[in-house]
């Protein structure tokens, strides 16, 4: 009797799903209760063994001018489950291509020392300081310090043997020099688009302000109160670009960017701020603490944004009669130094209705700037009727 179709391909099927679920037996049980290395190995010969990276707290590079590691290191892993559980099998050797984090039985790290030093010979006979390009912030993820990582721990055999060139030092060394020099030409034209920018807002308010004193509308009111944002040590350029934007909006006198902030002509923050970035005055500085100090000097009141059990919600803030203050915002994890909010004039927290208390920082930025311009306007208004009456 003739089998149907659907028999045949139910019987086959039955067989397929037989031998699958035999095989994936086998290899779980093999991956659970490894008796060693070999085992795992011996189930897929041709493929790098799968684990995860161990990471190590000590750079594979030598403290070669007493540096810190050119590359970040990934998090402590005590509070990772899969690297804590005694249970996991012992991890095959390393056998992946990446360099973010390479353990020293690489071949990618072999004579680093040796092409470290060649590098940094190179660069400077060309003028270059090594330690500068490898330890300034402002050099941090540039391609000029990336050509320098890259020629230390290549990402794969083809760079390695490139890399172990004798001549190969030199010209990363002329290929950093270009990269340096377009970023400064970049940095030098970005700044002359900067100061063009800010001499054509001055002379637009100037315009502005001759206009009304022509007709009048200004006679009964005072200069405009004087706004400067501080950021501490904010980490996205994503968020920083959105700042300058409401900056920009709004006419902030001045930002502040400390720290780790970044700072145009960053292309994230650049593009991010659409434009605008051009427009705000801004300085960027290394301490957040001297500079809150520096502008107290100068009669500033200062103002920290953070969530604390001190704070002052910000519906109850009245700075309607304040002529020049600052707000200070924090990073997006750690929120504003203990240290600067000591030094802070009042601290003002954001009111959140859920479970989370806190709001991204470029939303805040825009919610407490433009709470502070509503009741500028309102007391600049009230202020008028009360002259014309």
């Amino acid at each position: 009797m003739e089998s149907s179709p659907t028999a045949v391909f139910l019987f086959h099927y039955a067989i397929y799903i037989v031998l699958t679920l035999a095989s994936t037996t086998d290899v779980t049980d093999a991956l659970i209760h490894p008796t060693n290395h070999e085992t795992l190995h011996n189930f897929a010969p041709s493929q790098p063994a799968i684990k995860t990276q161990t990471r190590s707290h000590h750079s594979i590079l030598p403290a070669y001018h007493n540096r810190p590691p050119i590359h970040r290191h990934m998090s402590d892993t005590a509070n990772d489950p899969e690297e804590t559980n005694n249970n996991n099998p012992p991890s095959p050797t390393y056998q992946s291509r990446s360099t973010a984090n390479p353990e020293p039985t690489t071949p990618f790290s072999l004579n680093s020392t040796l092409r470290q030093q060649r590098l940094d010979s190179s660069l400077t006979s060309r003028n270059i300081d090594p330690i500068i390009l490898t330890t300034d912030p402002k050099y941090r993820g540039t391609p000029a310090l990336r050509a320098y990582t890259s020629f230390l721990l290549p990402k794969s055999e083809g760079a390695f043997a490139i890399a172990e060139s004798p001549q190969r030092a030199a010209v990363v060394a002329d290929n950093i020099s270009f990269l340096l020099r377009e970023r400064r030409s970049h940095e030098e034209e970005w700044i002359r688009n900067h100061d063009r920018s800010l001499r054509e807002v001055r002379e637009l308010q100037q315009q502005q302000q001759d206009d009304e004193h022509a007709t009048g509308e200004n006679d009964n009111v005072v200069d405009r109160p004087q706004l400067t944002l501080i950021l501490d040590n904010v980490r996205s350029a994503h968020n920083v670009g959105n700042i300058l934007r409401a900056s920009e909006a709004s006419l902030t006198t001045h930002v502040y960017l400390c720290g780790i902030t970044p700072a145009p002509p960053n292309a994230k923050v650049l593009k991010t701020a659409v434009g605008s970035a051009e427009y705000v005055p801004h300085t960027h500085v290394e301490s957040t603490l001297t500079t809150v100090q520096q502008l107290k000097k100068k009669g500033v009141k200062v103002y920290g944004v953070e969530t604390t059990g001190r704070s002052e919600s910000l519906w109850e803030l009245d700075v309607g009669k304040e002529r020049d203050i600052a707000l200070v915002f924090g990073n997006e994890v750690v929120g504003v130094h203990g240290e600067v909010l000591e030094v802070c004039d009042g601290l003002v927290g954001v009111p959140t209705m859920g479970i989370k208390n806190s709001l991204n920082v470029a939303t805040c930025v825009s919610i407490v700037v433009w709470e502070v311009l509503r009741q500028w306007d309102k007391s600049a208004k009230d202020d008028v009727g009360e002259g014309r009456g």
